[in-house]
């Protein structure tokens, strides 16, 4: 039987390491192949061995113990997994193109910055960039899937301060948990504009691409030889059967104003730019191809924000006037910390407070920045990308950092707030399995019959 501690933490694991910024794809290079095989069904959903030895290999890295029922232990949890599925698919939840490709490229660019560079990445890998996001595509869109479902079950919890209280409470003394050093970081981004040479540049070889197209070429062989969105373009530029509402609208709206076969204008998205060429329609669901190109920042324009934030620097050094929270306000590029004075979003909790030994796992760079730094210390111009993949430079400031101690509700309560839901979230999607475990088809293989599963599956002696 698992233990009740041991099972909340497997769900807590499947749960909140799924939507965390930090992926629980490790990386993996030239490691011993096992011979894989499936091991359970749960619906159309298999269970491969390797899956059950990958979390395995998580819950070590995540200091979880592993015994000798752990297997069972983590087949039951893939069995979860794959139940979750099972009732998206029947809930016709999609995960749209979009979603995929932002997780892709937010993958990356955390693979990046673990390793140094791009360069680094490839040669680690022995793979493209592009090539290393399509390894990765299925894997990513089952997560999501997942926890799509799962915000379905749970998306209506939330805690009162009461509810905090009576969970901080309920902590055994000796396990009230210890805070690291924690940092709020705010930011000044300066974002290089797009010259209009490259701008018309980029339009110029779009109108070219659908001259070729209407002149006989094929729309998609473009797409995979020149199109800037590596999930498509593999694909011929296909993006598959989507909602209108899956696609940001300016694409949209073009693409369903056009017939079978038809080429558009140029469309501009936050993107880049694109064309489209429609394949098949049905009502509001539409499958398209298009091509992608994306502007790029000239090093010159780089250099210029570089030299203007640090005449930003300078002046908000050297005059009371402007304090570093004003001039965020009045200049920052970055429409999500502008207004609230650059203070930086911790993408792991959604809070100001940056844990400083987990900082480096979100942006190693800035860590190294702010290590140097006392309270109320500027630095940078530094050269980051931002979230839309795009190059950029900024100032940050060391606004507040904490001493490490014993956790407590009046320093600690966002932090609290947030176990306390996951708490009863947990709960909340144990009974949900219970309730969904018996409706979906299940075998699992005779060389797990030693088992002693938590729930009453239904399970097939095929």
């Amino acid at each position: 039987m698992i233990s009740h501690n041991l099972h909340n933490k497997i769900l807590s694991l499947l749960v909140f390491a799924l939507i965390s910024c930090a992926p629980l794809l490790a990386f993996s290079q030239n490691e011993p192949q096992v011979i894989d095989k499936v091991v359970a069904l749960v619906g159309e959903n298999i269970v491969l061995l390797s899956d059950i030895e990958s979390q395995i290999d998580q819950m070590t890295l995540s200091d979880i113990p592993v015994n000798e029922n752990t297997r069972c232990e983590v087949l039951e949890d893939q069995m979860y997994q794959k139940l979750f599925l099972v009732r998206a698919k029947a809930d016709s939840l999609i995960v749209s193109e979009d979603q995929i490709e932002q997780e892709l490229n937010r993958r990356l660019r955390y693979f990046i910055s673990q390793v140094g560079s791009e360069e680094e990445l490839v040669q680690f890998y022995g793979k493209s960039l592009d090539e290393i996001k399509e390894d990765f595509r299925d894997e990513v869109q089952e997560i999501l899937t997942i926890q799509q479902m799962q915000q379905k079950v749970t998306g209506d919890i939330k805690v009162s301060p009461a509810e905090v209280r009576e969970f901080y409470a309920s902590i055994p003394k000796d396990s009230i948990p210890y805070i690291n050093s924690e940092a709020m970081i705010a930011h000044i981004v300066r974002k290089p504009p797009i010259s209009s040479q490259e701008e018309d540049r980029i339009k110029t070889r779009l109108r070219e691409f659908k001259k070729r197209v209407n002149n006989g070429e094929d729309f998609g062989t473009l797409a995979y030889l020149y199109s800037a969105d590596p999930g498509s373009a593999m694909k011929n530029g296909e993006l598959g059967f989507l909602d209108r509402t899956d696609l940001v609208p300016e694409f949209a709206s073009v693409a369903m104003g056009l017939e079978k076969g038809q080429v558009s204008d140029i469309v501009k998205t936050q993107f880049g730019y694109h064309i489209i060429q429609m394949i098949d329609r049905k009502g509001d669901r539409l499958n398209v191809r298009h091509i992608l190109l994306i502007p790029q920042v000239s090093p010159l324009d780089l250099q210029k924000a570089k030299v203007w934030l640090d005449s930003l620097k300078t002046e908000i050094s050297t005059q009371d006037s402007l304090t570093f929270s004003q001039a965020a306000i009045k200049y920052s590029d970055d429409d999500n910390t502008r207004m609230n004075g650059g203070m930086m979003i911790n993408p792991m909790d959604a809070s100001n407070k940056f844990d400083m030994e987990a900082l480096g796992q979100i942006d190693r760079n800035l860590l190294f920045t702010i290590e140097k730094m006392k309270v109320g210390d500027i630095g940078g111009p530094d050269l980051f990308q931002t979230d839309d993949g795009k190059k950029a430079y900024r100032l940050v400031q060391l606004v507040k950092i904490t001493e490490p101690h014993i956790a407590n509700v009046k320093d600690d309560y966002p932090r609290l707030m947030i176990s306390a839901k996951r708490k009863k979230e947990n709960e909340r999607l144990e009974s949900w399995i219970e309730k969904n475990c018996q409706s979906s088809y299940v075998w699992v293989d005779p060389q797990y019959d030693g088992c002693t599963l938590k729930n009453d599956w239904n399970i097939s002696k095929r």
